[in-house]
C-alpha cells in the first residue's frame, strides 16, 4: 500500500516499494486510492434485430479490471506458536497494565521472534519499554523494564502517573483546566518531570541499534488531524510523551515546529502501517479498551467513560475493516490475532482507565498473562489453523 493509503507523513520517510508479502496485498487493493473513477461507457443503441443482444431483465454484467496477482514472498506458516511475531498494543490508561502480562508471558518463549512493534499513548509506553528492554538486555532486560516501570507506577499511583501513560482519554472532559491551556502559554503540570520519568526507564539511542525491533509509535497532529507515526530514528522523550498527551490535561507537545496530541485519535493502535512494515506473517493485537457494555449509561461519568470506550476503538475498528476487505481480495499469507483485556476482566467496560489501584493493577497483569497463556496453547489440537481458535484470543482475519 502505498503512503497515501494510511494518510500519514511519518518519521521514518516515504514508504516506498516494501518487499513484504502483507504491503503487496494492501498496495494490490488501494482501497483509499481518490483516483477518479472511470466514466461508464454510453449506453449502445438498441439494435434493429428482433432479438435483442441483451435483455432488459438480465442482470447487469460489470467486469473490473483486477491487478495482476502478486506472488506473496513467503507462504503462511501454520506452525504454532509463531515463530516470528509483531505486536499491535492498544492504549487505554492503566488498561495497558493487561499488556504489561501480556508482553511478560510472550517474552519466557524463547523461540519467538519480536519484528514491529505498533502502539499509540500508553500502548507506546509499552512498545518502547519493550524495545528498550530486548535492545539493552534481552528477554530478562524487557521484562524487568516493564516490571520496573508498572510496580513505579502502582506505588506513585499519582496524577502525574496517569498523565505519563494517557490515562486520561480524548473524549474525557471531567479534567479540564480552562481555555488556556496551550504550548508555551500555561501547563499546570511541567513536562519536564515526565520527560524525565520517560527518560528514567527508556535509552532512546539504543532504540536506533540493529538489534532492536521496529517501532512505530503514533501521536496525532493538532494542525491537520492526521495521525504521525514515528520510527526508531525518530523517536525521542517528545515523541513518547505526544503519543500520550491528553488534550484537556497538559499542553501539546511540540516536534520540530508541530504540534501533537495523544496517538490514540487516528489509530489506537497504528494497524494498517504495522502490515505494511512487519516482515512476520503473524501479528498479534492486544487490545485492552472495551468494545463491549451491558450497561446503557444515565450518569455523567458513565456517559462519558463509554464515550471514551467508543473513541478509543473507532480507528482501530477502521483499519480493522480495511485489512479484512483486502484479505477477502487476495490470498496473503497474513495471520491477525486479537487478545483481548474485556474477555479476561469481568466488568472491565464499567471500571476507570484512571484507576491505579494495586489490586486493580495486579488483576489486569496477572489476566494479561492468562490471556497470553490461551493464546500460546490455542494450537494444541487445532490442526492448519490455530488463529481460528477461541477465547480469550479471537481470530480477527481468518
Amino acid at each position: 500500500m502505498s503512503e497515501k493509503i494510511v494518510g500519514v507523513n511519518d518519521g521514518i520517510g516515504s514508504l516506498g516499494a516494501s518487499g513484504t508479502a502483507a504491503s503487496r496485498l494492501l498496495s494490490a487493493t488501494n482501497i483509499w486510492s481518490d483516483a477518479p473513477l472511470p466514466a461508464p461507457a454510453p449506453a449502445a443503441r438498441p439494435a434493429p434485430q428482433p432479438e435483442p443482444a441483451v435483455k432488459p431483465d438480465a442482470p447487469l454484467d460489470i467486469v473490473v479490471a483486477k491487478a495482476a496477482p502478486v506472488a506473496p514472498a513467503r507462504a503462511r506458516s501454520e506452525q504454532w506458536p509463531p515463530r516470528k511475531l509483531s505486536l499491535a498494543l492498544q492504549g487505554g490508561g492503566t488498561f495497558a497494565a493487561f499488556t504489561w502480562g501480556v508482553l511478560e508471558r510472550l517474552l519466557e518463549e524463547t523461540d519467538i521472534e519480536i519484528d514491529t512493534i505498533s502502539g499509540a499513548s500508553a500502548g507506546a509506553i509499552n512498545a518502547l519499554l519493550l524495545a528498550c528492554g530486548l535492545a539493552e538486555g534481552g528477554r530478562e532486560g524487557a521484562r524487568s523494564r516493564l516490571n520496573r516501570f508498572w510496580v513505579r507506577l502502582m506505588h506513585e499511583a499519582s496524577f502525574r502517573s496517569l498523565m505519563l501513560i494517557g490515562g486520561f482519554s480524548p473524549a474525557g472532559s471531567s479534567v479540564a483546566f480552562g481555555p488556556t491551556l496551550r504550548s508555551g502559554q500555561f501547563d499546570p503540570f511541567d513536562l519536564d518531570p515526565l520527560r524525565q520519568a520517560v527518560s528514567r526507564d527508556i535509552n532512546f539511542s539504543v532504540l536506533r541499534h540493529a538489534r532492536c525491533p521496529k517501532l512505530l509509535i503514533a501521536a496525532t497532529r493538532i494542525r491537520d488531524g492526521q495521525q504521525q507515526i514515528f520510527g526508531n530514528e525518530a523517536i525521542t522523550a517528545d515523541v513518547a510523551l505526544a503519543s500520550t498527551c491528553p488534550p484537556l490535561v497538559h499542553c501539546a507537545v511540540e516536534i520540530d515546529g508541530e504540534a501533537y496530541w495523544d496517538g490514540g485519535f487516528g489509530g489506537n493502535p497504528p494497524l494498517l502501517r504495522l502490515v505494511q512494515d512487519t516482515a512476520a506473517t503473524d501479528l498479534l493485537l492486544v487490545q485492552v479498551t472495551p468494545t463491549r457494555d451491558s450497561y446503557v449509561p444515565i450518569t455523567l461519568a458513565a456517559i462519558d467513560r463509554r464515550l471514551d470506550q467508543i473513541a478509543a476503538n473507532a480507528a482501530l475498528n477502521v483499519e480493522i475493516a480495511a485489512i479484512e476487505w483486502a484479505q477477502s481480495h487476495m490470498a496473503s499469507p497474513l495471520r491477525l490475532t486479537r487478545i483481548a483485556a474485556e474477555d479476561s476482566v469481568d466488568g472491565l467496560a464499567q471500571r476507570s482507565s484512571t484507576d491505579l489501584g494495586r489490586g486493580f493493577i495486579r488483576l489486569l497483569h496477572r489476566s494479561g498473562r492468562e490471556a497470553a497463556e490461551q493464546w500460546l496453547g490455542q494450537g494444541a489440537g487445532a490442526g492448519a489453523a490455530p488463529a481460528q481458535a477461541l477465547a480469550p484470543s479471537e481470530s480477527v482475519l481468518a
